[in-house]
């Protein structure tokens, strides 16, 4: 039996005002409370988080790459790196996310992270998110055009085949032929279905989110816009209580006003940060390949040839801190990218800091750099 005191530690919001001791037992979290409670108490290790913001672990549900490598490339390197990658920048969890591909590209993807699960040094994989190829041309955004087809139950039965467990969100356009049937094909699996790079209508998106649809990939990008005559499927999602909704939050892909909207009309029980990160994240500007595209990075921002958005280079707590930044509570901020994504996946022992949760926890300073990632009790990064 291990144990470990952090002390000298402030939380999110005022649940405990002032300096926090947090107990930690075999990699759970087994008592938090005021220090002033905790002064005497006795463990194996103890850290001093200097007065610093203490933090559940973020948790990216959309993460295609970083530091110069992609989920697609099929390897466990890649993984790897990515793992390390998310730890550094305060995710603790994440999921593994495709882009449209041949489905040999995509099995070889889904054995390279299977190979992967449970051994990875960093961030710890909590599945997968095949993003594409379900989606429509019309919004394809940065996916390629010569991967999208229509939804193939088929298909998708050799791709749940191959990975077992592993997939935990799918995003596809369910306005598609077939596409009606896959979502509820997806649902009776336990499945999280996102609709996103889909022209639906507001009805057909309301067809889809009582079909079992139950969150938006990256709201308000790869999606019809809003008009007075035609609402299309991001006013159906704001209507729907149970739809939950991504946020890329690096003032490119969404502005700030936007953000504040998003919070007023899903509030951070249903507002989910990401990244979307492609392998840029980590390594700056320069030109990448990226889902069979040329895409070069300028000044931080993604883009093709022809101007169109390629993922971003936002991390977790870069994007943390421009939601803040943007005009959201630091508690609710901290919920989008911790608890709210933990509850849309099931993971009832993460994104929180409470007695019985995963040790899973991050310090940030008032810039928002992480200092220390910790997983299940044991610090994985610490910055130099």
């Amino acid at each position: 039996m291990t144990t470990t005191r952090i002390h000298n530690v402030r939380l999110a919001g005022d649940v405990i005002p002032g300096p926090v001791s947090i107990q930690i037992r075999n990699g759970r979290i087994d008592s938090v409370q005021p220090e002033e409670h905790d002064a005497a108490a006795i463990a194996d290790e103890v850290i001093d988080g200097g007065g610093k913001l203490l933090i559940p672990g973020m948790i990216d549900v959309h993460i295609h790459g970083a530091d110069g490598f992609d989920m697609m490339d099929g390897t466990f390197e890649s993984v790897e790196a990515v793992s390390r990658a998310c730890a550094r920048t305060g995710c603790t969890a994440f999921l593994a996310t495709s882009v449209s591909s041949t489905i040999e590209d995509l099995l070889r993807m889904i054995d390279s992270v299977a190979q992967a699960q449970g051994k990875v040094s960093g961030a710890k994989i909590a599945g997968m998110h095949i993003e594409g190829p379900y989606l429509n041309v019309k919004r394809k955004g940065m996916q390629n055009e010569r991967f999208l087809r229509h939804p193939d139950l088929a298909e998708m039965r050799t791709i749940l085949q191959r990975s077992g467990p592993l997939i935990r969100m799918v995003t596809l356009a369910p306005e598609l032929p077939g596409g009606m049937e896959m979502v509820e094909f997806l649902k009776e699996r336990g499945i999280v279905v996102a609709i996103a790079h889909s022209d639906a209508t507001y009805e057909e998106a309301k067809l889809a989110f009582r079909s079992g649809a139950s969150h938006v990939t990256h709201c308000f990008n790869g999606m019809r816009p809003i008009h007075h005559r035609d609402p299309g499927m991001i006013v159906a999602a704001f209507e729907e209580d149970h739809v939950s909704v991504q946020a890329i939050v690096d003032h490119v892909h969404l502005h700030p006003a936007i953000v504040r909207l998003m919070y007023r009309e899903k509030g951070a029980d249903k507002m989910v940060l990401i990244t979307d990160a492609l392998q840029a994240m980590g390594l700056g500007d320069g030109t990448y390949r990226f889902g069979g595209h040329e895409v070069v990075v300028k000044d931080g921002v993604a883009r093709l040839s022809d101007g169109t958005l390629a993922s971003s280079t936002v991390t977790m707590n870069e994007a943390l801190a421009k939601t803040v930044r943007s005009g959201i509570p630091l508690r609710d901020a901290v919920k989008m990218a911790t608890e709210t994504p933990a509850d849309v996946l099931g993971l009832r022992s993460k994104g929180r800091i409470a007695p019985g949760a995963d040790a899973d926890l991050v310090l940030l300073d008032d810039t928002f750099d992480v200092q220390w990632t910790m997983i299940e009790g044991r610090i994985v990064y610490r910055r130099k």
